[in-house]
């Protein structure tokens, strides 16, 4: 894979997910985003599914990175049944390095993307991830967040934080767990229930696991809470998930 980072330009090109300095909302700005993300709720008749990708690309991350830039294509085929899906890709690697692309609406495009990209030694940054998908939620609407992770060097409580005001916006988060780090665990965990979403494990290079997860939050985040019921009768990573949903 190639080695350089990708510059953020424009379209789909990947930009900083994160200005430091941002100042803590207050009461005020979470009322004003929570009642601006419902006007805009991507739920409405005729909307694009909108789901953010977030991925950690660390070192320990390769193997991962690679299997899903071969699974993300399921995405948008099982999205694809019920209505559209544009996605965007946010990731993490190396010293303070968090950067974001623009809506991706192919499968071919997303592959090349990521393709040009490397995992790096670095520490997680899981609170950037939260932060930018609450900043789209309020500007163009998101219908859940999909994070795949390994390892959590954050505050628990700062992540919660901003859990809590994504959950707020009614935007689900799904935490899919590489592995069976304990302290992962506990905080993934509890981001899923704050959020209304849900946490799920699959086992290191399993490919078939993690395929089902991503299909079933594809299919919610294209046809919402209905077309991922539908998707449980005959697919476990949708039981799965809608067996935690609030």
């Amino acid at each position: 894979m190639a080695g350089k980072t990708i510059k953020p330009t424009s379209g789909s090109d990947v930009r900083p997910a994160h200005a430091p300095g941002v100042p803590t909302s207050n009461a005020n700005d979470i009322a004003a985003f929570v009642a601006k993300a419902r006007a805009m709720s991507p739920h409405r008749a005729g909307a694009h599914g909108r789901l953010v990708f977030a991925l950690d690309a660390t070192m320990s991350r390769q193997p991962t990175w690679d299997m899903a830039c071969t699974l993300q294509a399921d995405m948008f085929r099982e999205a694809g049944a019920l209505g559209s899906l544009d996605i965007r890709l946010v990731y993490y690697r190396g010293f303070n390095e968090c950067r974001a692309s623009g809506w991706i609406s192919d499968s071919a495009q997303l592959a090349r993307l990521m393709s040009k990209i490397d995992c790096q030694g670095g520490n997680t940054q899981i609170g950037k991830v939260l932060s930018e998908t609450r900043r789209e939620a309020v500007e163009a609407g998101v219908r859940a967040l999909v994070f795949v992770g390994d390892a959590m060097e954050e505050s628990a409580d700062d992540l919660c934080a901003k859990a809590g005001e994504l959950g707020l916006l009614k935007v689900p988060v799904f935490m899919f767990q590489e592995g069976r780090d304990a302290t992962a665990e506990q905080t993934f965990r509890e981001i899923a229930r704050l959020t209304g979403g849900a946490w799920c494990r699959f086992d290191p290079g399993a490919a078939a696991q993690l395929r089902e997860l991503l299909r079933a939050a594809a299919a919610y985040a294209a046809g919402g809470r209905e077309a991922l019921l539908q998707l449980a009768k005959t697919a476990s990573g949708a039981a799965k998930l809608i067996g935690q949903m609030k």
